[in-house]
């Protein structure tokens, strides 16, 4: 495989895995308000350390690939 070719791959990887994040994160959000709800019925703080959590989670998968990236170009 030319390097070309191998460009194309990572490319074609790298868009997979963020149509994965986007519609993992919209899913996330599209079940959050209901079971902050419903958490928030028994206890309002853990309601809001699981609606925190939720938001952040995207913030946090994507650190956490530009990690595995950094560290999968240096090698």
């Amino acid at each position: 495989m030319n390097e070309n070719q191998s460009e194309k791959k990572s490319d074609r990887s790298s868009a997979y895995a963020a149509l994965a994040i986007v519609l993992g994160f919209g899913l996330v959000l599209l079940g959050l308000p209901k079971l902050v709800l419903w958490i928030g019925y028994f206890s309002p703080v853990l309601a809001a350390v699981v609606g925190t959590l939720g938001i952040m989670s995207f913030f946090i998968v994507l650190w956490l690939r530009a990690r595995h990236q950094k560290r999968r170009d240096r090698s």
